[in-house]
């Protein structure tokens, strides 16, 4: 009888040693989430030396493929010199515009490099760095058309527009009809071939297509006041990478190199 309860006392005390040492393996292991959990965005990233960057990638000039096939425009040489100068490689992953921002919501990349407007709706649920363009909205409009001479014009009309963009809006609420489009040279061909009545997009982009391709019958019917801001996008809560990314810009601006790569893609300094 002695040796029985010797043994279920000897079971219990076993069973109960187990069971902290369990407890103890799960605290550490929770601790070592929580720690994980608290590292910012920002720290992972220098850690891992790498930041994937969402792009478009046929957006000239700010971001496409040159004729050698490489990833090139003014977007990507800007954000290369900043993590250049933050010690990180960017590595860049190409997405369609329409489902650019919801990759950044799905974590797919880190940010974004491509041209991204800055609106109030999106700040409240995303961080833009500084903006390192501004630019003026051009109505575009084959060169023969002569109807279309403001946005009040386009009532009615058929626009070439991404779905996500400002402009769709802005467009939209001028009586517009829609057509979705991916790119801006596609909008701009659904122009050309009169299967859309005009598009509204960045002047930048404009002039650098006039300036690759003067042959196109194209011309600015209308140049809004009100200049535009774009900026690299974050997810929320990224305030030590943002701020990183900011005092780089800056510094690229004080030193005269931002202004050498702005001068390169649109001979002027398009920070101003």
């Amino acid at each position: 009888m002695k040796k029985l309860v010797l043994s279920i006392i000897t079971l219990v005390l076993v069973l109960a040693l187990a069971a902290c040492g369990g407890n103890n393996a799960n605290e550490g292991k929770k601790e070592e989430e929580s720690k994980q959990e608290a590292q910012s965005s920002y720290e992972k990233i220098k850690e891992k030396g790498v930041i994937t960057i969402g792009t478009e990638g046929t957006y000239s000039p700010f971001t496409f493929h040159d004729k050698s096939g490489k990833l090139t425009g003014f977007d990507v040489e800007i954000a290369t010199e900043v993590f250049k100068r933050l010690d990180i490689k960017p590595q860049f992953v190409e997405t369609k515009w329409d489902g650019m921002i919801a990759g950044l919501d799905a974590k797919r990349y880190d940010m974004i490099a491509n041209q991204v407007g800055i609106n109030d709706e999106r700040k409240e649920k995303y961080d833009f760095s500084d903006p390192y363009t501004i630019s003026k909205a051009v109505l575009i409009v084959r060169d023969d058309n002569n109807e279309i001479k403001s946005l009040d014009d386009l009532q009615g009309k058929t626009v070439a527009q991404s779905l996500t963009s400002n402009y769709r809006q802005t467009t939209e609420e001028h009586g517009a009809k829609i057509t979705g489009v991916e790119s801006f040279n596609q909008a701009i061909d659904l122009v050309t071939s009169k299967r859309a009545d005009a598009t509204l997009n960045d002047s930048l982009s404009y002039l650098d297509l006039k300036k690759q391709r003067p042959e196109l019958p194209i011309k600015i019917a209308y140049t809004e006041n009100n200049a535009a801001e774009s900026a690299f996008l974050f997810r929320k809560d990224n305030k030590e990478l943002v701020d990183a990314v900011n005092g780089t810009l800056n510094d690229m601006k004080k030193d005269g190199t931002f202004e050498k790569i702005s001068n390169k893609w649109f001979g002027a300094d398009v920070s101003k």
